[in-house]
C-alpha cells in the first residue's frame, strides 16, 4: 500500500526530516532545550549550521541573499521574521503551497550553507595571511 502524502506543515516536515537525514549528512535537533530560545527550534543542520527549520507552519529555508530576492519576487515565500520585526536578508519564509517544493529548497539551502562552510577555512587563511603582511609593514 502506498504511503499518504504528509497533509499538514508539520507532517510534511517530518516527511522532509527524514528524507534528509536518510540521504545525506544533514541532522536534525529537534526542540530546544535551551530556556527562551526559539530560533532554530526543530532545525535540519550541516556542518552544525541551520539550513532549514519550521516556523509558524511555514518552511524557512537560508539561501544567497540574490535567491532569496528572485523567489519574493516569484512570490514562492517572503523575506523571514524572527519576531523582532528585522527581515533576515538571507532566510526565505516559504508560502505552504509554493513551488518549486519544500524538498527541492531544503537540498538547496543545504548546498548553500555547506558551501559556506567549505569555503571557511580559506576565508581564515586569506584574512591571517592579510594580518601578517599588514603586522610587518607596521613593525617596519
Amino acid at each position: 500500500m502506498p504511503r499518504q502524502a504528509p497533509r499538514t506543515p508539520g507532517e510534511r516536515y517530518a516527511a522532509l526530516v527524514e528524507l534528509l537525514t536518510e540521504e545525506s549528512a544533514a541532522t536534525f535537533s529537534p526542540v530546544s532545550e535551551a530556556p527562551g530560545k526559539t530560533f532554530g527550534t526543530s532545525s535540519l543542520k550541516i556542518d552544525k549550521k541551520i539550513f532549514a527549520m519550521l516556523v509558524k507552519d511555514r518552511l524557512v529555508v537560508k539561501l544567497p541573499r540574490n535567491r532569496v530576492d528572485e523567489l519574493i519576487v516569484a512570490k514562492v515565500g517572503r523575506r523571514f521574521d524572527p519576531g523582532h520585526g528585522r527581515l533576515m536578508k538571507e532566510w526565505l519564509s516559504v508560502q505552504p503551497a509554493a513551488e518549486p517544493s519544500w524538498v527541492e529548497l531544503a537540498r538547496e539551502a543545504m548546498r548553500f550553507v555547506g558551501s559556506k562552510n567549505d569555503a571557511a577555512p580559506h576565508e581564515a587563511h586569506v584574512r591571517r595571511d592579510r594580518n601578517a603582511g599588514k603586522q610587518r609593514r607596521e613593525r617596519s
